[in-house]
């Protein structure tokens, strides 16, 4: 059995202001339209039949954003099994769960092709028949990597030195991992001819990567063993959910798959990748995706250019005018302009960190942000009061809950709502009404519509965080 595993996390701080931490790198809309774990997640379900099982691996606050994402994929045809992380704790863990999952449920033999949701590849029907030949040399009990072939001296990727070929198909041995270069190494391995950049993906199967574990990361496999017994799976409408243990968890190293085993085994062999494949890494590859003009300027959006050269702009409401200006990114979004050099792209994770160490909120949040039961986006704001449109999906329900510090006014624009306030039965609310929330008074909004149901709200009190929220209950499972 081959079954597709979905890595998807990673801040993907140099796309900042675009990845932030409440929707990084894999939910970004590209520009043809489609995001990194959409088209991911199409790409595994071409390597299976109709009824085929895949496996994401993300964290818990992504879960509902991910199965929305994979909706709108229309792929319901595939079983979904999610392994829901509590906190980041890199590859090696996340894959090592996902095994222990898979091997209790399908047996030691089942095949493993693990893929990050942040890739980009062009070429699947390449990508199909490279993974035809990594999953022949995982039955023999191999761990196989895919290698991509270097194009450029590239700086932003790890390195996989190529040994012994192995079969026809060219397959090879590996001699060495090695990490980030400088642009001299870069240039060297670039030309020598037996490097290739290590793309993340691998192949194995159950049996081979836990035995290799047992050998050369027994504590983290120990843990990870303890971990799965910890995690009860939840079946519900043919998806199987599975929480891991949050105490457990947290025990486990924060290590790459790369630290803990594929640099150590000697069971590890290379196959090379023909397909045309981009991690995404920065803004230059975001913008590679954009059809250039005579000036060799690349626009997503509304974008006007006045005697301006090699510059990639991209905005997602607004006209951005550039005058005069060459070898620029500029990235506009609802709140927050990044205006970088093109040879800075990589330094743009630099901002990211430091508005995190600032514990500044364009770290986290976009102005609209994704909850279970749909979106809401802060039109305005000032002291003592807040202004939000809130968009929830047919059949969805905010919690059951109350605010301290906050009076809220909601009018209805589009749809029907059913609100529930202060133990006075539920009331309908249809559009051009409005209706009034206390502070102190127990409260629930909900859709019973087949529409999405739009509202205004106006918030007013002496505190208006989003920390002020007490949940009574929730079907979506959260308590704070």
């Amino acid at each position: 059995m081959l079954i597709p595993v979905i890595l998807s996390g990673g801040a993907g701080t140099r796309l900042w202001p675009v990845s932030r931490e409440g929707q990084p790198k894999p939910f970004m809309t590209l520009p043809d339209g489609q995001t990194l774990l959409g088209k991911t997640y199409r790409r595994a379900a071409g390597l299976l039949a109709a009824g085929g099982h895949i496996v994401t691996v993300t964290n818990r606050e992504y879960y509902f954003q991910s199965k929305d994402h994979y909706q709108a994929a229309r792929l319901e045809r595939h079983r979904g099994h999610f392994l829901l992380e509590p906190v980041g704790r890199n590859t090696a863990p996340a894959i090592a769960a996902a095994a222990l999952s898979l091997q209790a449920l399908h047996g030691d033999d089942v095949i493993l092709v693990v893929m990050p949701a942040d890739h980009l590849i062009q070429n699947e029907d390449a990508f199909q028949t490279a993974v035809e030949h990594a999953v022949q040399l995982a039955k023999a009990g191999h761990l196989v990597t895919f290698g991509i072939t270097p194009t450029a001296p590239e700086t932003g990727f790890g390195y996989i030195q190529t040994g012994e070929q192995l079969d026809e198909r060219g397959a090879t041995s590996v001699q060495r991992f090695v990490e980030k270069p400088d642009l001299k190494t870069a240039t060297h391995y670039l030309e020598s001819g037996n490097f290739l950049w290590n793309s993340g993906m691998f192949c194995f199967s159950a049996v081979t990567l836990l035995a290799q574990l047992q050998i050369h990361a027994p504590e983290l496999l120990e843990l990870g063993k303890a971990c799965l017994a910890a995690s009860a799976a939840v079946e519900t409408g043919g998806c199987i959910q599975q929480e891991l243990s949050a105490p457990h968890f947290a025990d486990m190293p924060d290590i790459s798959i790369d630290y803990a085993l594929m640099e150590l085994s000697d069971k590890v062999v290379v196959v090379p990748a023909e397909f045309d494949w981009s991690d995404i890494g920065s803004w230059s590859a975001v913008g590679a995706l954009v059809p250039a003009d005579a000036q060799n300027n690349r626009a997503s959006g509304d974008v006007v250019f006045i005697d301006s050269h090699n510059n990639f702009v991209q905005s997602e409401g607004r006209l951005v005018a550039a005058v005069g200006v060459d070898n620029l990114i500029i990235i506009d979004t609802a709140d927050a302009v990044l205006v970088a050099h093109a040879d800075r792209a990589q330094d743009v994770r630099r901002v990211a960190k430091q508005l995190k160490d600032k514990k500044h909120d364009a770290y986290r949040l976009h102005r609209t942000v994704s909850r279970p039961w749909g979106t809401y986006t802060v039109l305005e704001e000032g002291p003592r009061f807040k202004i939000k449109r809130i968009v929830v999906k047919p059949g969805a329900s905010l919690s059951l809950q109350m605010h301290h510090h906050r009076n809220e006014h909601w009018v209805v624009v589009e749809g029907m709502a059913k609100v529930t306030n202060n133990g006075d039965g539920s009331h309908f609310v249809a559009k051009n009404e409005s209706t009034f929330i206390a502070a102190g008074h127990k409260h629930r909004l909900e859709n019973p519509g087949v529409i999405d149901l739009v509202i205004i709200e106006v918030q007013s009190g002496e505190y208006l965080g989003e920390d002020d929220i007490v949940r009574f209950e929730d079907k979506y499972g959260r308590t704070v």
